[in-house]
């Protein structure tokens, strides 16, 4: 991917800042529009009420110009990743008005894991490619041997459902129905997957108008010029705060519970090199990839990277080529960070998680006014199918839920919340109960679950969700699960999350960290109780009054108050 400028150093003159300031927010209006119109026009919850999608445009040279600003983190990395293999299979004189392209394989054409599917249309202005409107959404289900596919116990890639190499679904316009009908034929619930596609479809077309609707007002090489300049500004800008990182040498490690197949205890091991502001970050002691499907593609550890170094230093800097251009991350072929085919990588969003924290851990000390500690570490997957027998079709519930977020260093974390690198909704009740024949019995916070310190970290969630009428099968994926999320600077960790099934006579069994397959019959209950995280500071030194209030809140027991903070009094003296 090249980024030598696509503009003549005469036009880029002629580029004043207040017009490039005009163009910057006319494409992020495009980007966000877009993001707004395949939510609305969705069919599944994931995207429609989760908002598990992004949107974004690319120059003509694969460089990202512009994400929607409620995008998600990680979907930077599929979607570089898919204008690497469009530019490195197509010569641009191949490419045509009204293409459009689809990939989701991790291996051949730069996708993180396959329920992602990625779209990308190119934007002619008078038969000059200008650059391509991409978006990606998660698909509830996209095959392979566990519905949802993201069931803990795949082995291999072909398990976890149908890979779609770079291809055109589209070819001037014109849909290529036998590639669609095959796509749909290997997925659970194709009349849901088939309107999401259509949603995605719709959301290019509508970023095509609209990029077309900007270059009638400027030229293409103004345009180019201002891609150029996006870029550059944002990779300056980030080279700039990247200095307010000390000299120094930085090191941390953490581990991922276990791979879904029988290895645990994973280790994650980073060495931070930072020299007059410039970054090395180097995982290249990382453990092996693993049978289990917990494995990374490199260009989501780029990605993961990326959002810690803007979350920790400038956190409104934008989502662009820049970011990704400014600090070097060495990894090693065939391991955790950085697999090979045939790598299963379903549940990747986890290792993701764990990435960011252990750059947090290791900037613990260059940074402490800016670090938190550990959130929930996780994007704990909860996947209920079976029959729904109101109508007696099959259906698909998938949801990935929020836990806690770490307490920072000038207060508490957020309770219940998606964290880092994805920040999709926590689906509500109503349309869990609506969708499907299920019914949530219980919603609510984990008790205990936030680390204590002088500011707590955020609580887990707990969700009780029986089957109405039938029988189900439940898939889940968790972390943090056997290792608690860590506090920093005195902070204690917070709690782990579990799996449950409770049978008809109140039994209880703790399920495993990632199960799959299991049969909860309609007279048995599923509970997901999700991580909380870590706390920041000694609890000795939180003040009284909002040790009070966590007492009264009840989000806390007075055995924990009590254990952390002491013996409380109801009123100052």
């Amino acid at each position: 991917m090249t980024t030598d400028s696509l503009a003549s150093d005469a036009v880029r003159r002629e580029l004043d800042p207040i017009t490039l300031e005009i163009i910057s927010n006319a494409l992020r209006s495009v980007a966000d529009e877009m993001f707004a119109a395949l939510m609305r026009s969705a069919y599944s919850t994931n995207i429609k009420e989760r908002h598990d999608h992004s949107t974004a445009f690319c120059d003509r040279a694969g460089r990202l110009i512009v994400q929607a600003d409620q995008s998600l983190p990680i979907h930077i990395a599929s979607m570089t990743g898919l204008m690497q293999t469009l530019l490195s299979k197509y010569d641009l004189s191949e490419i045509e008005e009204g293409d459009v392209f689809v990939a989701n394989d991790p291996h051949v054409a730069g996708g993180t894991h396959l329920p992602d599917i990625n779209l990308a249309e190119p934007v002619f202005v008078e038969g000059e490619l200008l650059g391509f409107i991409c978006n990606i959404a998660h698909h509830a289900d996209v095959g392979g041997m566990a519905p949802g596919s993201m069931a803990g116990g795949m082995s291999e890639i072909y398990q976890e459902g149908l890979r779609i190499p770079l291809i055109r679904l589209f070819r001037k316009g014109e849909l290529q129905r036998d590639l669609f009908d095959l796509m749909l034929l290997n997925v659970r619930i194709p009349e849901e997957r088939r309107g999401d596609y259509y949603a995605q479809i719709a959301a290019c077309r509508l970023g095509v108008r609209r990029m077309k609707e900007i270059a009638g007002r400027y030229s293409c090489e103004m345009l180019n010029a201002a891609f150029d300049e996006i870029v550059s500004r944002t990779e300056f800008r980030m080279r700039e705060v990247l200095k307010e990182i000390p000299d120094g040498v930085y090191s941390f490690e953490d581990v991922m519970d276990d791979d879904g197949v029988g290895t645990t205890d994973i280790p994650i091991r980073l060495t931070i090199t930072a020299k007059g502001g410039e970054l090395t970050f180097d995982f290249r002691e990382t453990a092996p990839q693993v049978a289990g499907n917990i494995n990374l593609p490199r260009n989501a550890s780029q990605a993961a990277v990326v959002y810690a170094l803007k979350a920790l230093l400038d956190p409104e800097v934008p989502n662009n080529q820049g970011i990704l251009n400014c600090c070097e991350i060495l990894t090693k072929e065939g391991t955790l960070l950085h697999c090979v085919f045939p790598a299963p990588v379903a549940a990747r969003a986890n290792t993701s998680q764990r990435v960011v924290d252990v750059i947090i851990g290791a900037l613990a000390d260059a940074l402490p006014d800016r670090v938190v500690g550990a959130a929930n570490g996780a994007n704990t997957t909860a996947v209920f199918a079976g029959v729904d027998p109101r109508t007696q079709q099959h259906y698909l519930y998938f949801e990935t839920l929020g836990g806690g977020f770490g307490g920072r260093a000038d207060r508490d974390g957020k309770d219940g919340v998606q964290v880092h690198i994805t920040n999709t909704s926590n689906l509500p009740i109503e349309a869990i109960e609506t969708e499907y024949p299920l019914r949530v019995e219980s919603y609510g916070f984990v008790e205990d679950s936030g680390g204590a310190g002088r500011y707590r970290g955020g609580l887990g969630l707990r969700r009780v969700i029986r089957p109405v009428g039938h029988d189900c099968i439940f898939n889940g994926a968790g972390e943090r699960f056997t290792h608690q999320p860590w506090g920093v600077f005195g902070g204690q960790s917070g709690m782990s999350g579990r799996f449950q099934h409770v049978n008809e006579a109140g039994d209880v069994m703790l399920l495993d960290v990632k199960p799959s397959g299991i049969k909860v019959s309609r007279d048995d209950a599923l509970v997901v109780e999700t991580p909380g995280s870590g706390g920041y500071g000694d609890p000795k030194t939180r003040a009284p009054q909002q040790v009070r209030e966590d007492l009264s809140s009840g989000k806390f027991s007075a055995e924990f108050i009590s254990r952390h903070y002491g013996e409380v009094k109801e009123t100052e003296t």
